[in-house]
């Protein structure tokens, strides 16, 4: 039952490394005073039984920092966490730690490790938090860490699992058992730290559970003895495809062949279909272990499942010797007649050879479309040689270089080249053997953008060359140039710089498996250190872009906001100016229909006149009060425009009496004083109206 409750546990403080001596065991930190009880390591050391205060530090970091995490890491959930002592017997019998056995009695105090006896004093708060029941003296039980390893040799793959304990000479030892293949050739490769000695212990390359690595043997040439003991369990039902052109009729014979037949019998039924007799027979393409026309293919060396091979018919009678065989010349003395008849086979001619076609070229030429030709030279890689190989870009060598070097730093790979040539005796070999091997295959597409060119036919090497110029300048063109014919195919790597594209290798077609993943690592070494340098630069450059954009965008808004301030204010300015101007027309309005008014009163009457006279008061909402007489004969609406005149217009103010409360401007204006009731006097106010 592994650790689930978090809240069982003590908060878990931030460790000071540095006042940790890295090295030293928890108890000798404890007594040195460099760490607590409460830190998290003493604790994690306390479960898990780790001494060594660098180990827990790593284990907690790498878990970061989670304490029940790193406990169940190192503590596999069906052995449990922690075992406690609940009963005197239980303590007795229990073993302790990983490497013990079952039947083996109790250690004593004097033998448990120093976690163990630093256990019995009283426990302190942080481990109390996390076991308050534990007893006095517990046992931890922990398991080894255990890591996979997948190391690819060549055509072969090999599963290695270790515990973190082991060095890594051992694996070495293993790949020893498995591969025949001595330590002292071996190198391995694919280390996140680089290279790392055989005494280096697995733990403290803090590796994660599964790995992948490389192994090369760049002193230790492929061998045919491999191939050929390869060929000799359970090929004997397989069929071999042999594509031998006749240079002479420039003609191709595509021939299946079962693994049993022997070089001789090819050499009969070719000597069939060509006319040319076995002792007059020039051949290309048999390998240095074919040394006898009596050997089968199986153990020929040839490649499986398909092979190329070239005929032709030699100039002179072969002298009475024994055979010459080279890795790419073989010509055959062999002794016999000539192949007489076709049906002594027992089978068609068509069924014993198979179909025979013109070989097809690997790129047309003068092909308009640079993508269409990189399809064909896709489309026939494949036929030749099989579908497992790099994938090509297609698209123009600009498009290539694009994807390549200009993405973001993190997202940008190396430029490889592949330039074949069908003349050239090693293309069939690099192709077929390092071209489509499992390895390169995997490392190119994953590390490299792959663009091919064919450069067999004049006009497509012109091609290539007036690319390059454009690209990489005239220095890589030149040195295509002097690369002769069977010194092809070619594969330059180059990478990206900040101002030019810079070509780090050119690997020619005589290289060996092992040498051109070498190449491929080293170039990529290199790109790796120069991209860590374009990631940081880029970072860099992004972090002040974006504290510049931020400062801009800051800009903008508080120029928009000062924008949206301004034409506020500026709204503000022409409301109150057009409202100033609007209440300065109403005013002058006003004023001019008072000034009307006032002229067109009739004139205040005097007392001696004999006439009936209303005196009137007229308080204001100003507390001034407004005196005159008027003529009782006069009309309500002469007392209106007077109101009016000294501007309190009737369709804004009411005209009240006092006692009783009367709204005089209901009446009918054409009423008089006297029929008004506000005569002889009367005393009124003026009040706005809601």
């Amino acid at each position: 039952m592994a650790i689930t409750d978090t809240g069982v546990l003590a908060p878990i403080y931030q460790l000071k490394r540095k006042s940790i001596a890295r090295g030293l065991d928890l108890p000798h930190q404890k007594a040195r005073g460099h760490v607590s009880e409460n830190d998290p390591a003493y604790t994690y050391g306390a479960c898990t039984g780790i001494d060594n205060i660098a180990e827990a530090i790593t284990l907690l970091e790498l878990n970061n920092w989670d304490l029940v995490a790193a406990i169940n890491g190192v503590i596999p959930q069906e052995n449990g966490i922690l075992q406690s002592s609940f009963s005197s017997e239980a303590s007795q019998t229990e073993p302790y730690g990983p490497h013990s056995q079952p039947e083996a009695t109790a250690p004593t105090p004097s033998d448990l490790p120093s976690t163990a006896s630093s256990s019995s004093s009283p426990p302190s708060s942080s481990s109390s938090a996390i076991c308050p029941a534990l007893p006095s003296r517990h046992i931890v039980e922990r398991q080894p860490r255990m890591l996979n390893f997948r190391v690819e040799y060549r055509q072969r793959c090999v599963e290695v699992v270790l515990d973190e304990s082991s060095a890594v000479g051992e694996i070495k030892n293993i790949l020893e058992t498995e591969l025949q293949v001595p330590v002292s050739k071996m190198q391995l490769k694919g280390w996140k730290s680089g290279d790392v000695s055989d005494s280096t212990p697995l733990r403290s390359l803090h590796l994660p559970k599964n790995n992948s690595l490389y192994l090369l043997t760049p002193d230790i040439a492929p061998s045919a003895s491999t191939s050929q003991s390869s060929a000799q369990q359970g090929t004997s039902d397989q069929n071999y495809l042999l594509i031998i052109s006749h240079r002479e009729a420039q003609r191709d014979y595509n021939l299946n062949f079962p693994a049993s037949k022997t070089i001789q019998e090819v050499k009969r039924n070719i000597s069939d279909l060509t006319n040319i007799p076995v002792r007059h027979q020039q051949w290309d393409g048999w390998p240095a272990s074919a040394t006898v026309d009596t050997m089968t293919l199986a153990v020929s060396g040839i490649s499986y499942p398909c092979h190329h091979l070239s005929v032709c018919r030699r100039s002179s009678p072969a002298p009475d010797q024994t055979d010459e065989c080279t890795d790419v010349h073989m010509v055959s003395d062999s002794e016999g007649d000539d192949f007489e008849d076709a049906p002594e086979f027992g089978v068609d001619e068509s069924e014993v050879f198979g179909s025979s076609c013109r070989k097809s070229p690997m790129m047309p030429e003068n092909s308009e479309n640079e993508g269409d030709a990189l399809m064909h030279l896709t489309a026939e890689f494949s036929r030749r040689y099989g579908d497992c190989h790099p994938v090509f870009f297609i698209g123009t060598l600009e498009a290539a270089s694009q994807e390549a070097f200009y993405g973001k730093a993190r997202d940008r790979k190396l430029l490889a080249i592949y330039l074949h040539n069908d003349e050239s005796v090693l293309s069939n070999v690099f192709c077929s053997q390092m071209m489509c091997a499992d390895s390169i295959v995997s490392y190119l597409s994953q590390n490299f953008i792959t663009w091919a060119w064919d450069v067999t036919k004049e006009a497509n090497k012109a091609r290539l060359l007036t690319m390059c110029t454009r690209h990489f300048g005239s220095v890589v063109a030149q040195t295509i140039r002097t690369y002769k014919t069977d010194q092809f195919p070619l594969l330059l790597i180059v990478m990206g710089k900040r101002t030019s594209n810079e070509v780090l290798n050119v690997i020619q077609g005589n290289t060996t498996v092992d040498e051109l993943m070498m190449r491929l690592m080293g170039a990529m070494e290199i790109f790796t250190a120069q991209q860590q340098e374009d990631i940081k630069d880029e970072d860099e450059r992004e972090a002040r872009e974006m504290v510049k954009r931020e400062q801009d965008e800051a800009y903008r808004l508080s120029l928009e906001a000062d924008r949206k301030k301004r034409e506020a204010q500026e709204r503000e300015e022409a409301e109150q100016v057009r409202q100033e101007r609007i209440k300065k027309e109403q005013d002058e309005e006003r004023e001019a229909i008072r000034l009307t008014l006032e002229q067109a009163l009739p004139p205040e009457p005097n007392e001696e006149d004999g006439e009936p006279i209303s005196k009137l008061r007229i308080r204001t909402p100003s507390g001034e009060v407004l005196v005159r007489r008027f003529l009782g004969s006069c009309k309500l609406q002469v007392l209106f425009d007077f109101v009016a005149s000294k501007g309190y217009p009737s369709d804004e103010f009411k005209l009240l009496t006092t006692f009783p409360r009367r709204n005089i401007t209901q009446l009918d204006p054409a009423w008089n004083l006297v029929e008004a009731k506000l005569f002889p006097q009367e005393t009124l106010f003026l009040e706005a109206k809601e």
